[in-house]
């Protein structure tokens, strides 16, 4: 076995070990008293209106899948923004700076591509009427 992984193997036998540990030990020390109180729904202090399997609208489940898909989309912001100054030097970088004239448009082109393609999909969305909540 190689060394290196150790570290992360002995991280999750105790990880485990403790939750088996935690869950065990809880189940051993409390002392279950049910009583109606405890086994009544609780949400919030409020008690519960309706029945939990009441249908949503379909525009409900539409504007949330929308901003999951736009949300995970912008996360790709973050590493373009780490590796801007390499996309956008022709040549290797020399002390972490672009010698002078090889300065591309390279980091600065994909992403206005991507962001235009985001666009594209907003106004697409937009347009079909999926975030008008009426």
């Amino acid at each position: 076995m190689d060394r290196t992984y150790l570290p992360v193997l002995l991280l999750l036998g105790f990880v485990a070990l403790n939750a088996v540990l935690i869950v065990a030990l809880s189940s051993l020390v409390i002392r279950r008293r049910p009583s109606p109180v405890k086994d009544s729904p609780y949400e919030s202090g409020i008690p519960p209106l309706g029945d939990a399997r009441e249908r949503f609208s379909i525009k409900f489940y539409m504007v949330a899948m929308l901003f999951i898909i736009f949300d995970i989309e912008t996360v790709f912001l973050i590493p373009w923004g780490v590796y801007y100054r390499q996309l956008s030097c022709a040549v290797p970088m020399v002390n972490n700076v672009c010698p002078a004239g090889n300065v591309s448009f390279f980091g600065l082109g994909e992403m206005l591509v991507f962001m235009a393609i985001l666009v594209v999909g907003f106004v697409y969305v937009w347009k079909k009427g999926a975030l008008q909540w009426d």
